[in-house]
């Protein structure tokens, strides 16, 4: 999604942008192609390598991935070139880039070596340091949430939702895990807030993917809570729904920077161990309350509950959360971009095979 966000605001500044992609189950490519990019699909491959920590995700070795890549990119010869995969180092970038072009990495994990003119990691708490082993030396990093690649709905509300936070109140519950939520947390937190006391007159909104296996076993599970929850899938205006929230309960990653950008306080569940240090950095800078999903989850969201159902320390959540991003870090990428390529119209290839 974020390369998404990224191509649509290259391509509003005249740019053309590919996306190569590889049919895992779940994947987006629908929504890529129905957004107007063009897409190349690759199918899952046979190899699969072992020494990064994340190779099992790309359905192939990166030698066989560089294979399937490369003849496209050198026919199509983008200018830039965006990666964006755990499970892809400098071997694969090498390997792959045409002659000229440039290549931009985006990152959270700081575990490997890369080989492009910019890097961007938008994570809290990071900075160039991070990286000072792992790139050549002029590479140019972009660090932190104010780099975050937020979709320009999160900039147009920021001011009103701002504004309707200074009453403090707690009515409207955002539950948003992610697009998946292959392992269906959002079940479990529903049914652990039926054993909460819970102050009248609340309700809870619901947002799954288009594609989240377990939708219809939520929609059940609502139908049985004490309060009125409504579950909705596949929505395209996630802005309007955080900004409308006075609480959300959300997965540490990219969506973290949506709710701080809109200064939505959070509950935030780490559910993948590569979430964990950003998750970290949030809950010290106040701007989230972290809640371990495993034992006694009950006990954990009645006390959340109970916390900021005071309006003081619902606003200091606010506060802090919308001081991490402004949401307009897409337009510093694009002039990072422009300031290294020139001002020229170019082109952009996207590999992004999660």
């Amino acid at each position: 999604m974020r390369c998404l966000t990224l191509a649509r605001a290259l391509r509003e500044r005249g740019h053309d942008c590919l996306f190569i992609s590889r049919e895992h189950p779940g994947n987006l490519l629908k929504l890529i192609s129905e957004d107007g990019f063009a897409v190349h699909a690759l199918p899952v491959g046979n190899e699969l390598d072992s020494e990064l920590a994340h190779a099992q995700w790309l359905g192939a070795s990166q030698a066989e991935d560089a294979l399937s890549c490369k003849g496209l990119l050198v026919s199509w010869s983008p200018d830039w070139l965006v990666v964006d995969h755990y499970a892809l180092d400098y071997r694969w970038e090498v390997s792959v880039r045409p002659v000229g072009c440039r290549v931009l990495v985006i990152d959270d994990l700081a575990d490997r070596q890369h080989s492009c003119e910019l890097l961007l990691d938008q994570n809290l708490g990071r900075s160039h340091l991070d990286y000072q082993d792992l790139l050549p030396q002029d590479c140019t990093v972009l660090a932190g949430p104010h780099y975050a690649l937020l979709r320009a709905e999160f900039a147009a509300v920021r001011a009103d939702s701002l504004a309707r936070r200074e009453e403090g109140l707690l009515s409207r519950v955002l539950i948003a895990l992610g697009g998946v939520d292959q392992h269906n947390y959002t079940s479990k937190i529903l049914k652990a807030l039926q054993g909460c006391k819970l102050a009248d007159g609340i309700r809870f909104t619901v947002v799954l993917g288009a594609t989240a296996p377990h939708f219809q076993s939520v929609r059940e599970l609502a139908k049985q809570c004490p309060w009125p929850v409504e579950v909705l899938s596949g929505i395209n205006n996630m802005a309007q729904y955080m900004a409308a929230a006075d609480l959300a309960i959300g997965a540490g990653g990219a969506t973290s920077w949506e709710r701080c950008c809109l200064g939505v306080p959070t509950l935030l569940l780490v559910l993948a161990e590569n979430q964990l240090p950003a998750s970290k950095q949030l809950a010290r800078s106040r701007a989230a309350l972290m809640i371990e999903a495993d034992g006694d989850l009950c006990a954990k969201l009645q006390r959340a509950f109970m916390l900021m159902s005071n309006s003081e320390a619902l606003r200091e959540h606010s506060s802090a959360a919308r001081r991490i991003t402004d949401g307009i870090g897409v337009e510093r990428v694009l002039d990072a971009m422009s300031s290294i390529s020139g001002s020229q119209l170019y082109s952009v290839g996207f590999c992004n095979e999660n």
